[in-house]
């Protein structure tokens, strides 16, 4: 009998240490890429006349990151969560702010109920975001969200629609399914913890709404103000598998938003993405080409400031985790004020603000590895 109960709590330390222990998960997505990047138009500075054009071959970690994440019984009904991810620079150009060695990622504690939900209180992505499953694109064409026309230290910078960030202390609540419908909800506020008066204070708060319904089609709206921008964004999206109701492999989504920048600017920025990708069966492991199209009107809300973006590309996955990607791509932007940085043979930025157009070619691919 002290033998069984002896085994018994044995059993149960080692389902505790189990349960306590964190998972630990990465991705590591290295590419090479040959970009070209040309300017053409005025400098509105000193009205000097601009042209350039360079080319350089890169080697890039494109969101590589390291991460440790697990939860723990608290109660019968409820988890505590955790999670803590940071980004790495497989590459090593800590002096490119996109890619600083160990820059925080969603980071957060919280609980996850049966009944009520799930709470996270932390560093979280706006959860608008939660309903992008239209993005295909990979590596150096990955780039949503580099719309900001000011302080940008780049020669010319990929310029898209404006999407959402990570939130310092902020909350989200994700509510718990109702009989099954097919719906996904997320509360979000972003807490303003700057001691002033209430009505000075710039609090956020966003919501989204996912339908799925597991017949391969989705459809999603979300809302945000006053967090990834000072104004509001709201966004729209649906995709649909056409493999689920004609022999197709081919899934196709679509995005569009709308970026108010609260009158801070004049224009409201508009921003369309249109993807595509289809499956290939004559290959000996699982592959696929995509098309992706995303087109952008008053950029950072700046009026006259638009750019289109094209680009194709193909995945190979050698193993689950081990996936080839190869693609190619161009941004053209059309600007009546756009602030971009030149770097001299020094290595120093000279400022100019364009009137003009701005394009980018990058042709490239790579290896991801997941963990």
């Amino acid at each position: 009998m002290k033998k069984l109960l002896l085994a018994t709590a044995v059993a149960a330390l080692s389902v505790s240490a189990a349960q306590a222990a964190p998972t630990v998960y990465g991705k590591v997505f290295v590419t090479t890429d040959y970009v070209n990047a040309e300017i053409d138009g005025q400098n509105m500075y000193n009205n000097n006349r601009i042209n350039e054009d360079n080319g350089s071959l890169q080697v890039n970690s494109k969101l590589s990151r390291l991460g440790f994440r697990g939860s723990e019984a608290l109660s019968a009904n409820t988890d505590v969560i955790y999670q803590y991810e940071v980004g790495i620079n497989v590459d090593g150009n800590e002096g490119d702010d996109d890619n600083i060695a160990f820059k925080s990622r969603d980071t957060y504690l919280g609980f996850d109920n049966k009944d009520y939900g799930q709470f996270r209180f932390g560093r979280n992505y706006t959860v608008i975001d939660y309903i992008n499953n239209v993005s295909v694109n990979e590596g150096y064409w990955d780039n949503l969200g580099s719309s900001t026309l000011n302080n940008n230290d780049k020669f010319a910078n990929v310029l898209t629609p404006t999407v959402g960030n990570r939130i310092n202390n902020s909350i989200i609540w994700k509510a718990p399914k109702y009989n099954d419908l097919p719906l996904a909800l997320a509360l979000m506020y972003g807490a303003d913890e700057d001691f002033i008066s209430d009505s000075g204070r710039d609090a956020g708060y966003g919501a989204s709404l996912m339908f799925d319904p597991g017949t391969g089609f989705t459809a999603g709206i979300a809302y945000e103000q006053d967090m990834s921008v000072s104004g509001d964004i709201i966004r729209g999206s649906a995709t649909v598998d056409l493999g689920k109701y004609i022999a197709a492999p081919v899934k196709l989504g679509v995005l569009y938003q709308e970026a108010d920048y609260a009158g801070i600017t004049t224009a409201t920025e508009d921003g369309l993405i249109v993807s595509a990708e289809m499956g290939l069966s004559n290959f000996a492991r699982p592959a696929s080409v995509y098309m992706q199209y995303d087109k952008t009107d008053n950029l950072s809300g700046l009026e006259n400031n638009d750019s289109n973006q094209i680009v194709v590309g193909g995945k190979y996955a050698f193993k689950k985790n081990m996936i080839a990607h190869a693609y190619a791509g161009v941004n053209s932007a059309d600007l009546d004020n756009g602030s971009f940085g030149l770097r001299d043979d020094d290595g120093n930025i000279n400022k100019i603000k364009l009137r003009g157009d701005a394009d980018v070619l990058a042709i490239g691919g790579g290896l991801e590895y997941l963990f």
